[in-house]
């Protein structure tokens, strides 16, 4: 039977595995979906994408954010990401359970304890863009209670077919 651990990154050994999991993905999702593969302009361009994971531990900062990872049987299975984009509301970034975690229900798990966490730093809302070939993380996000909001105001009109945003309470309405 596996062991699965949750945690919220503390340390610069946290924040490495963090980074490893970010570059992991990266490898995945150029094999998952080839064409979508470093452009100009894109934010997976390779030094692009080097420069955002250099900074996770300051962007995701507590007590504003976090970083929680998920190990399975002692090993670094799976990430999810968040920060506050304005007062109350919170922005998801980087949810990711890597091959040899997938089968564990570490994607519902992380963002159940993402949720709890998100909670007691009081915010009120959370919310994410993804792309919308990522077809298995949108059922995912739906089946935790995520609905489809309107793109931002001000964003590009050309990358609308490309790219959707979700919303959830993190409270109960009554």
């Amino acid at each position: 039977m596996s062991e699965t651990t949750i945690r919220m990154a503390q340390n610069d050994r946290d924040f490495e595995v963090a980074r490893a999991l970010c570059r992991e993905w990266l490898e995945w999702h150029w094999k998952a979906f080839p064409d979508d593969g470093p452009k100009e302009n894109n934010p997976l361009d390779p030094d692009v994408f080097q420069s955002v994971i250099d900074d996770l531990p300051q962007i995701h900062a507590r007590p504003r954010g976090g970083i929680l990872l998920a190990d399975v049987n002692d090993r670094p299975a799976g990430c999810v990401m968040f920060h506050e984009l304005e007062p109350d509301v919170a922005e998801i970034k980087r949810l990711f359970v890597n091959e040899a975690g997938r089968g564990h229900g570490l994607g519902r798990l992380l963002l159940e304890k993402m949720f709890e966490q998100l909670i007691a730093d009081g915010y009120q809302t959370v919310m994410f863009s993804s792309a919308k070939f990522l077809t298995h993380a949108r059922r995912l996000y739906e089946s935790v209670g995520f609905r489809d909001i309107p793109h931002p105001e001000g964003f590009p009109e050309h990358l609308h077919s490309f790219v959707y945003f979700m919303e959830r309470p993190l409270f109960k309405e009554v």
